[in-house]
């Protein structure tokens, strides 16, 4: 669509062509510190949005919400707004037994249900909903050389917070399937057919093997240094990459 975004009340110089996108406002407040003289440039809606400079260079990290629909029009706005490398850092429900609270995934791909947000975009038939693969892989080296460990795989995204349990956990790791989150495909999709760079880096919140006999879930506070280690290879790739 052609004319200013609704929801992010932003102008395009507020803007920056590198972004850290985050389902929880409470992530932005505390990765704002990561940059120098960060500016508030939206709070419309919600949806924080910060921009500020990271080694000299320019760089939003923006909240998306939560969802498919909520993550689609932040992504599409941003874009309008000039946005042209998007990285999702948020938490996922682990499908392994390795995947403890704290551990970390990178998204190679992005399975979902039939129809949903993706649906309403390309009716009738399935995305192909892989993440930008120079993004990821320099995204994965930045993480080794800081001695972060991670495990790389394709993740669910679902639109059903309580419809998951250790069964469902399950089934998809008998499909290959590591992670379960509810936003990945939606930014995949729009990267490929709006010409963005796209990655997602996530931190296991809770493992669904686990709830019934150990139901724990860490909140980003919880997982805050985990969050500021990560975000800072985020940001150290980033402004490496040309948009």
């Amino acid at each position: 669509m052609s004319g200013p975004p609704f929801h992010i009340l932003a102008r395009k110089e507020d803007i920056a062509e590198r972004a850290i996108v985050v389902g929880d406002p409470g992530r932005v407040v505390i990765l704002k510190d990561l940059l120098d003289n960060p500016r508030i440039v939206n709070e419309h809606r919600g949806l924080l949005t910060v921009t500020g400079k990271y080694k000299g260079v320019l760089v939003t990290i923006a909240t998306h919400g939560i969802g498919g629909p909520s993550s689609a029009i932040v992504f599409e706005e941003l874009g309008m707004l000039g946005v042209k490398i998007f990285v999702r850092l948020g938490t996922a429900g682990g499908f392994l037994p390795e995947l403890k609270i704290g551990t970390v995934v990178v998204a190679s791909s992005a399975a979902h249900y039939p129809g949903g947000t993706i649906g309403q975009y390309i009716p009738n038939a399935c995305m192909a909903n892989g993440a930008h693969p120079e993004l990821t892989y320099r995204i994965m080296e930045e993480l080794r050389r800081n001695n972060i460990d991670f495990t790389l795989g394709p993740v669910l995204s679902s639109d059903a917070f309580y419809a998951e349990d250790p069964e469902f956990a399950r089934k998809w790791a008998r499909y290959g399937v590591v992670a379960v989150e509810m936003e990945c495909a939606t930014l995949f999709a729009l990267g490929w057919m709006r010409g963005w760079k796209t990655a997602c880096v996530l931190v296991i919140s809770d493992n669904l093997l686990e709830m019934e006999k150990d139901p724990k879930f860490a909140t980003t506070m919880d997982l805050k240094d985990v969050f500021n280690r990560v975000a800072k290879t985020i940001l150290d790739t980033i402004i490496t990459i040309e948009p």
